[in-house]
């Protein structure tokens, strides 16, 4: 445990160093912000801006304060996760590539703490990033467009979430198994577009795709109920992720081994 604790703090010591510690939280509580501010100041904005008839009235419905919030899952599932992917995507891969992971790995390094060390680092970044960003875009909607409970905002963002860790289990998977960080961020992109452009065309056959908890996550800010087929959609997700945590460790030993 003590070996483990030990990479764990240099993963978060390098994540120090390289301010992500700091400009990943920022980027999601500014998108957390964007949201419900945007849509507040929006009639002024286009009026400000669009060339408008004298006398013309623009009028636009008034969303709700879950509806805003569910806009805001919107903004994470677009430039959160690219983010997340790019600040991810050389987790593994640069430190193979650097010759960290050799000088590492020279003393007797468990492969296994060497890994999931690296996973629950990311998973915290990412859920405390999600997190403060989701508590900002509640704050904010709060003032500006009316008030939500915050055991709704609670349970629907961490169900996102877990699509969220998903999503960067999966680009520590394939930094694992891909020397090019480039590629990495590429594959990881293509999963979750491709994830999240399936699930509603194949909804039949899909309705344990992790890609459906942003609607079960979005339902539960708009109605207080998740879509039917929850229950499976989170099992199967969680699945997932220990399968992806567990050939990320096969796969590395066996590729370290070989080396």
């Amino acid at each position: 445990m003590s070996q483990w604790l030990v990479l764990f703090k240099k993963e978060w010591i390098e994540m120090t160093r390289n301010f992500k510690i700091l400009w990943i939280p920022l980027v999601f509580i500014l998108l957390g912000i964007m949201q419900p501010v945007t849509t507040h100041y929006l009639p002024e904005i286009i009026k400000a801006a669009g060339d408008l008839p004298e006398g013309a009235v623009f009028e636009m419905p008034d969303p709700t304060a879950q509806e805003v919030i569910v806009q805001t899952l919107g903004q994470y599932s677009q430039i959160g996760v690219l983010i997340l992917v790019l600040a991810f995507m050389g987790i593994v891969a640069s430190e193979k590539n650097s010759g960290v992971t050799d000088i590492i790995l020279v003393k007797p390094v468990s492969f296994a703490n060497y890994i999931t060390a690296k996973w629950l680092s990311v998973v915290l970044m990412t859920l405390g990033s999600f997190l403060l960003g989701i508590l900002a875009s509640w704050y904010y909607t709060g003032i500006l467009i009316g008030d939500i409970a915050f055991a709704d905002v609670l349970q629907g963002s961490l169900v996102y979430a877990l699509w969220l860790v998903f999503l960067v289990t999966v680009t520590l998977f394939l930094s694992t198994v891909i020397s090019s960080s480039g590629f990495v961020a590429f594959m990881s992109l293509l999963v979750a577009i491709g994830l999240s452009a399936l699930t509603p065309l194949l909804s039949k056959w899909m309705i344990w795709s992790p890609a459906r908890l942003s609607s079960h996550a979005g339902n539960l800010f708009v109605t207080g109920s998740p879509d039917d087929h929850f229950a499976l959609t989170m099992s199967i997700t969680a699945v997932l992720i220990i399968a992806l945590v567990g050939s990320a460790v096969v796969l590395f030993t066996k590729k370290e081994r070989a080396a």
